[in-house]
């Protein structure tokens, strides 16, 4: 039976609800994208399809943004409660992103009603597009406000700090850390990959099911076409990524690569069995990749963990596979996307008669939970890969951390609410779409043909 210890119920606590909520974050970032893509498109068009492909995602994201708003307040909530230490000490550095990632959060949800309750309105449908706009810039805005903070977590500026009090504050500075850029630039192309693969899978499985409508072949192929562009994107932001922590946390990435000794023309290490005399076995070693990753260069000097203090290293195991299996989901979704892009390309002109292949089907349908499961390993390695610090150099997770008795009884509370609406959430999206697919509402809409009539 674990201990009571306030700081590891703590973390507990906190990595349980992000480990929820980047969920709902990360469809709500994404699929403003993905709707407006289908209406532009069907606007552009005339094509009915793509109309409707927006109108239903637009109709299960209002649950996923509901449910959001839950969870992302029981964050706020104990940011407060279980961390005011780091509160008190970094509040006023981080209160302009957070005050302005709630800002952005009204603005989404204002212009999302206003979006779903004025289908067919106005004659010239732009109009009504229009207003998804500003959704798709206020969740954007979101990620980039939120993401700021954390960033700020992983490089503190914008202070300076006098008895372990921060004194003279420049919000601006703190909130545009050298974190910030390849962070918020990740975490965005990787909302946009896995809501394109959310909805790719969703019209695969449809495919293998043998629904056989032109719908789904051409969701299919918008998400898929989007899920190769934003998967190259995250390749680059991530290669960025890199390099900002060779520079800025090296201990990070050394944690990541189980990288010992500091030295040129530095071996990248992806799996593997690390012994406790820190020797790496079964691994597969790719020369002079980790020099390169970190300076561009074979002769780039990546720092090792043995110049690390014992105590400042991060946890090295979980460090290490939660970033190899990251890595490897992206690869996966890149091939896969492009796999489909190269099908699509040579049976153009068959591509809504002809059978897809069905191995590429259920490897896209797989991509979806893999690329949620990439988002979740991602920020594991993000959260872990920083410890002991909560706010890097300035400030231990333990300095940070509440000593209330009762954080065991939030765990159990919460877990059961978060249970509680993701339940409910996954049975309201099933109900919505099983009872209504997508030919009968085409038929019910006499849109059959993809024209509107």
């Amino acid at each position: 039976m674990l201990t009571y210890d306030p700081v590891v119920y703590s973390r507990i606590l906190t990595g349980l609800t992000l480990f929820v909520h980047i969920v709902y974050a990360t469809i709500g970032v994404g699929m403003p994208l993905m709707i407006a893509l289908a209406e532009w498109i069907g606007i552009k068009r005339n094509d009915s399809y793509y109309l409707l492909m927006a109108r239903r995602w637009a109709r299960g994201f209002t649950v996923t943004v509901a449910v959001g708003v839950v969870t992302g307040t029981c964050i706020g909530l104990q940011l407060s409660l279980l961390w005011p230490n780091f509160m008190r000490v970094a509040g006023q550095a981080i209160a302009l992103p957070l005050f302005m990632e709630t800002f952005a959060f009204f603005v989404e949800a204002i212009f999302l009603g206003i979006y779903l309750y004025t289908w067919d309105r106005f004659k010239n449908r732009i109009y009504h597009f229009l207003l998804l706009i500003p959704v798709a810039i206020g969740s954007s805005a979101s990620a980039f406000f939120i993401t700021s903070v954390n960033g700020f977590m992983n490089a503190p500026r914008g202070f300076d700090l006098v008895n372990g009090k921060m004194t003279n504050i420049e919000p601006i500075v703190a909130m545009f850390n050298p974190a910030m850029p390849t962070k918020v630039g990740h975490v965005l192309a990787t909302a946009y990959v896995t809501c394109a693969f959310i909805t790719a899978a969703i019209s695969a499985l449809s495919l293998l099911r043998g629904r056989t409508h032109a719908y789904y072949k051409k969701a299919l192929r918008m998400s898929m076409v989007t899920a190769l562009l934003f998967s190259v994107a995250s390749a680059v932001i991530g290669d960025f990524s890199g390099k900002y922590l060779h520079e800025y946390q090296p201990e990070k990435l050394a944690a990541a690569e189980w990288h010992f000794e500091t030295k040129p023309h530095a071996e990248l290490v992806f799996g593997g069995i690390l012994t406790e005399k820190n020797e790496v076995k079964y691994g597969f070693r790719i020369p002079y990749a980790l020099s390169i990753l970190a300076g561009g260069t074979p002769d780039t000097v990546v720092k090792g963990l043995n110049d690390v203090p014992v105590e400042e290293r991060p946890p090295l195991k979980a460090s290490h596979y939660f970033f190899d299996s990251m890595v490897f989901i992206g690869m996966y979704l890149t091939v896969v996307s492009l796999w489909y892009v190269i099908w699509f390309m040579r049976n153009r002109r068959q591509s809504l008669k002809k059978p897809h292949n069905r191995l590429l089907l259920r490897a896209v349908v797989l991509g979806a939970p893999l690329a949620v499961l990439a988002i979740e390993f991602g920020w594991m390695f993000a959260e872990i890969g920083r410890q002991p610090w909560i706010l890097w150099k300035v400030m231990t997770v333990a300095e940070g951390a509440t000593t209330s008795t009762h954080v065991d009884t939030m765990l159990w509370l919460f877990t059961l609410l978060y249970l509680l609406i993701t339940i409910t959430a996954i049975r309201v999206i099933i109900r919505m779409f099983k009872s209504n697919p997508a030919e009968d509402e085409i038929k019910a809409l006499g849109w059959e043909g993809g024209g509107k009539k």
